[in-house]
């Protein structure tokens, strides 16, 4: 009697490794754009938190907008809201409701800044509003990634038009908001509006439209 040996022949052997590797490359390249989807997914929502974290800072500043002027480091009278490419910062003023946990004496009234250095949206605070020139600012780093800051201001709410939507007659638009400077010691009120615009990159532009309160 003849016994035959049956088994696995090297080409069927071969052919069992070749089907294992490739269902192991699918599954890794499965693995791997789903673990490449979720970190993208994680770091749009990282950065969409950063975004509305830093309008949200800025529009807070913003809504408490006060009228009260203050005295620079050079002696000079500043208004109590400045802004524009001619103004020293983008966008400055006097804002209410600095919070006193510590009950520190001292104003509840605060003096901030904002602007841009190197594509960084800088929140720029004084720790008194007359200062000196020794006093520095606390900067902080709002949002990285910004191509574009800038404001608009109306000095006139019948400008606006409010209703469904709110819009804005451009013909009284304006890109600066200063005190005549051939006047020493002027200031200027506060502007019934400010429009500000963010170019951030990968978002494009946002803008904020925001009704200041009457003095």
């Amino acid at each position: 009697m003849k016994r035959s040996n049956r088994g696995f022949t090297l080409i069927k052997v071969l052919i069992a490794m070749a089907i294992t590797a490739f269902v192991a490359l699918l599954g890794y390249n499965t693995l791997s754009t789903v673990i490449t989807g979720v970190d993208s997914v994680r770091n749009e929502a990282q950065r969409l938190y950063e975004i509305n974290r830093a309008i949200g800072v800025l529009s807070r500043d913003i809504r408490q907008v006060t009228n009260r002027s203050i005295t620079d480091e050079f002696g000079t009278q500043a208004s109590a809201l400045e802004g524009g490419p001619l103004a020293r910062e983008t966008l400055a003023f006097t804002r209410s409701g600095w919070h006193n946990t510590l009950g520190v004496p001292r104003s509840a009234l605060q003096r901030v800044a904002y602007y841009i250095d190197d594509d960084q949206l800088i929140r720029a605070a004084y720790p008194i509003l007359d200062r000196s020139a020794a006093i520095e600012p606390r900067e902080t780093i709002l949002l990285e990634e910004v191509e574009r800051f800038e404001v608009r201001f109306l000095g006139d709410i019948t400008t606006l038009q409010v209703g469904a939507e709110v819009t804005v007659d451009r013909r009284f638009w304006q890109e600066n908001w200063l005190a005549d400077i051939s006047q020493p010691g002027a200031v200027i009120e506060l502007p019934a509006a400010v429009e500000v615009l963010l170019a951030i990159e990968g978002w494009g532009e946002m803008e904020r439209l925001y009704v200041l309160s009457s003095p």
